[in-house]
């Protein structure tokens, strides 16, 4: 069996909401180990947070207490399924609260 068919966790990158704030901030400041084909943000924080995949441009809202999953199969060879490209840092902005917001990635290896 090929390794290639497995998929495999990212490690878990955290932010605290205290340190969050209207300006945009990586919660993995060396972006991606991985490309991914799934990742989730987990708000399990006071505060909404919006997140941004450039650190410009608002991409999705998180509100308090939920979880954001953008999704693609796991990818065969020659399929064509999309992934979130290796380096891809992943930005947070909102109101300071108390809690974290957490980064989650799945890819196939």
């Amino acid at each position: 069996m090929s390794l290639a068919n497995f998929i495999k966790p990212i490690v878990l990158k955290t932010i605290l909401s205290s340190a969050v704030s209207a300006t945009y901030a990586a919660i993995n400041t060396d972006g991606l180990e991985q490309p991914c084909f799934m990742l989730k943000i987990v708000n399990n924080s006071t505060e909404a947070v919006t997140i941004s995949y450039d650190g410009t441009n608002d991409h999705d809202y998180v509100p308090t207490i939920t979880t954001a999953t953008i999704q693609n199969s796991p990818s065969q060879p020659h399929n064509g399924g999309g992934l979130f490209k290796m380096g891809t840092a992943v930005y947070v902005k909102g109101t300071a609260g108390t809690g974290n917001v957490y980064l989650v990635g799945y890819y196939q290896g």
